[in-house]
């Protein structure tokens, strides 16, 4: 009876993760797209960059990782970003943070800007990292700088896998967090506005509209990874 326990759990194990990186026929008849393959960096190349930024970033176990170097924010010379660009959509990833570390999901990223600077979903984590102390509009699931999550937002401790969503619905935007809508704003808006007057975006030209830009995944220097990337374009 113990072997065959043990059998079923392998064939569990065994079998979930054959099903990372996968498509449900439901989402592939509904148009949702893998912007991550599991297997290699195709459809990402670095920012401002025509080619992939091997070693700074690596495929292993399923996942799109990024070691770490100690060196802190890149400043865009170690981010990755889609070859595509998005308007609208529903993104939905998951990802797990080293003890320590920060990281970020950025989108309406242009590269006609000097730097990587975008609207950014937080990847932090929110007990050991300084930029917690800072304030909510610096944990995890912010708007980065500019709008603070929930206050009891369900995150799950750094080393542990968190699954995320940002939502662009015309001028409406959502970011999620392991099920929860936690920020919520409207591009455009005086509460937005106000929001980035306060922020290190003020004279940020643009900043706070809805541009077709590229998902960019942010190298802060310390170890993430993220796997489940998946995409589907809305209409305008």
């Amino acid at each position: 009876m113990a072997a065959a326990v043990f059998f079923l759990a392998q064939a569990v194990v065994t079998q979930a993760a054959v099903a990372q990186n996968q498509l449900t026929a439901g989402e592939r008849k509904a148009g949702w797209r893998l912007l991550f393959d599991g297997k290699t960096a195709s459809g990402w190349r670095g920012f401002k960059r025509t080619d992939f930024p091997d070693g700074r970033w690596v495929v292993e176990d399923g996942c799109l990782e990024k070691p770490a170097t100690g060196t802190g924010d890149s400043r865009g010379s170690g981010d990755i970003v889609t070859v595509e660009r998005f308007s609208t959509f529903d993104l939905r990833f998951e990802w797990r943070i080293a003890p320590g570390g920060n990281s970020g999901v950025k989108y309406f990223v242009t590269e006609e800007r000097e730097g990587p600077i975008a609207h950014e979903y937080q990847i932090l984590d929110d007990l050991r990292h300084p930029d917690a102390k800072v304030g909510l509009h610096r944990q995890s699931a912010a708007l980065y700088d500019v709008l603070p999550p929930e206050k009891d937002k369900p995150l799950r401790p750094a080393g542990e896998w968190n699954q995320s969503r940002i939502l662009v619905g015309g001028a409406h935007v959502e970011h999620w967090l392991n099920g929860r809508k936690v920020v919520e704003y409207e591009l455009g808006s005086p509460g937005l506005k106000a929001a980035i007057a306060k922020s290190k975006f003020k004279d940020v030209v643009g900043f706070g509209t809805r541009i077709e830009g590229h998902i960019l995944l942010q190298d802060h220097g310390d170890e993430v990874s993220y796997r489940n990337i998946k995409i589907l374009r809305l209409a305008r």
